[in-house]
């Protein structure tokens, strides 16, 4: 039976395919309590403002205790979730981000082949899924708050890197001054590093997803990032990696499954653990044999 859905979901990809690859993937990420859903929101209803559908898919990460996601995407975006161009759906990546991004770049396909000219793949938290939804879009947004004390230095050097724009969120009130000093400072900051490869200087930027300041300015900037880069045809050669990236990636995913799916390695498996346990044998020695039972 999931032998035949797969070929079933397969089959609808296969179909949908011709009709996918004309919208502009923006990836959004940024530490905890930086205001993501809340820009989202805003930023979503100004471009289905301009008369863009819009899907917000949301790579949610699971409770390593409960194996629970929190999905409340819907609830923290109550004026977008209802909003008739707007699409928005949460995913649990569980315990293997390889699997939520096939489904995320197969959902991608899905609604870019239903007429949604713009996609958000949000990042709930930091961590190891900024890597993947990078690899998915054409455009990476880094949200940052200004202040936000020396314990996050390590994690901004990362993702820094991978920003294709970084916007200083909850740029209003007394904030306003603060948020401007790290605008300053992160641009400093980008100076350090290397050029990109595809031309474009990495913008800094300060906004208010509640007072929907600048929000305007962040769209006008991804539409030159898309224009720049159609022109110097890192667009399309970006989009061909993603291909080959899909390519590799559901072999390996495909490869893993079927090795664990053996009868044999699964008893293997459970005839080893015990041994492993006791020290009679290595883990080592025992991963070789289970890998070499399956050649």
């Amino acid at each position: 039976m999931n032998l035949f859905k797969d070929e079933k979901a397969q089959e609808i990809i296969e179909k949908c395919l011709p009709y996918s690859g004309k919208s502009i993937r923006i990836g959004i990420t940024g530490v905890p309590g930086v205001g993501k859903s809340t820009f989202i929101e805003s930023f979503g209803k100004y471009v289905t403002g301009l008369g863009h559908k819009l899907a917000v898919l949301a790579i949610d990460p699971s409770s390593e205790r409960s194996k629970g996601s929190i999905l409340g995407d819907k609830t923290r975006m109550e004026d977008l979730s209802v909003d008739k161009n707007a699409f928005i759906r949460p995913s649990p990546s569980g315990l293997a981000l390889g699997g939520v991004a096939r489904k995320t770049r197969e959902t991608v396909m899905l609604c870019e082949a239903a007429g949604f000219d713009v996609v958000f793949i949000e990042t709930v938290g930091v961590g190891q899924s900024e890597t993947v939804v990078k690899s998915m879009v054409d455009f990476f947004l880094l949200l940052m708050l200004a202040g936000a004390g020396d314990e996050l230095q390590g994690i901004k050097r990362g993702i820094m890197e991978m920003a294709d724009a970084i916007i200083i969120n909850k740029a209003d009130g007394d904030n306003i001054t603060k948020a401007n000093l790290a605008k300053t400072q992160y641009k400093a900051a980008l100076k350090l590093f290397p050029s990109n490869e595809n031309g474009w200087n990495v913008p800094v930027e300060t906004c208010s997803s509640i007072e929907k300041k600048s929000i305007d300015a962040i769209w006008l900037m991804i539409q030159d990032f898309q224009k720049l880069t159609k022109q110097n045809g890192y667009f399309e050669k970006h989009r061909d990696e993603q291909l080959l990236k899909i390519f590799y990636d559901w072999i390996d995913l495909s490869m893993k499954n079927n090795f664990y799916a053996n009868p044999v390695v699964k008893q293997k498996i459970k005839e080893f653990i015990p041994l492993i346990m006791k020290r009679i044998i290595s883990p080592y020695q025992a991963g070789s044999i289970i890998y070499n039972l399956n050649q």
